[in-house]
């Protein structure tokens, strides 16, 4: 049986005299219509019944695929490397591609602050400066480098950020090395205003020396190290 077309429903009265036709739908479009709901539901009850899938699955599948193809690695810390000369040739690499912005090509700071002075608001031993390129303070602008760059370069940016802020200082780079809160000898340290304990002005971590309104690598207003 043929199907009425070209109908007019009437409402050219209505609608500013512009007619409105009831046509019925091409029969391919119909099916194609209906098709899409039975397979939605036939999808749906094989993914969520039949298969027991769901995102939350997925994902977890995914996140321990990544674990097996790349696995976690260890922390960086001070007592992973010593300084040696190919270290900070690859340092200074890395800190020219990520950390120039900031601290500048001579390390004396530009939005970030100077790396090269004495004044350590988070710590200027050399395991305060890995634990601040590695994890950041995010509420400073310090980005976690950590998370973004493979554990040699982190370690190799901390060797240059010691060497040429031993340079700079007149620090031994042996001292710098020491844990934290500790001379080479075993002593005390005392940083630039006689406090006792690296980085007492402020605490934490960073990597570099600080002008007053900011921390090397971490206590400035929009930088970090890089």
């Amino acid at each position: 049986m043929s199907k009425e077309t070209n109908r007019l429903l009437g409402h050219a009265d209505e609608a500013d005299g512009i007619e409105e036709y009831d046509n019925p739908l091409p029969d391919w479009w119909v099916g194609l219509f209906w098709f899409t709901i039975v397979w939605a539901v036939g999808y749906g009850l094989w993914y969520h019944v039949i298969a027991h899938r769901s995102e939350v699955k997925q994902l977890q599948e995914e996140m321990a695929a990544a674990e097996v193809r790349w696995p976690a690695q260890a922390p960086m810390t001070a007592a992973d490397f010593t300084i040696t000369p190919d270290e900070v040739t690859r340092g200074a690499e890395v800190f020219t591609k990520n950390c120039v912005p900031c601290h500048g090509a001579d390390m004396k700071g530009v939005i970030g602050p100077s790396l090269i002075d004495d004044e350590w608001i988070h710590g200027g031993q050399a395991a305060e400066i890995l634990h601040t390129i590695a994890n950041g303070v995010l509420d400073k602008g310090m980005p976690p480098w950590g998370t973004m760059l493979p554990p040699e370069q982190v370690r190799d940016v901390a060797a240059y950020v010691i060497t040429k802020n031993s340079e700079a200082t007149g620090r031994p780079i042996q001292a710098i090395m020491a844990p934290p809160n500790t001379t080479a000898g075993g002593g005390a340290v005392e940083d630039s205003t006689g406090a006792q304990g690296a980085g007492e002005q402020g605490g934490g971590a960073t990597a570099g020396g600080s002008d007053p309104g900011g921390g090397p690598g971490a206590g400035n207003p929009t930088g970090g190290v890089g």
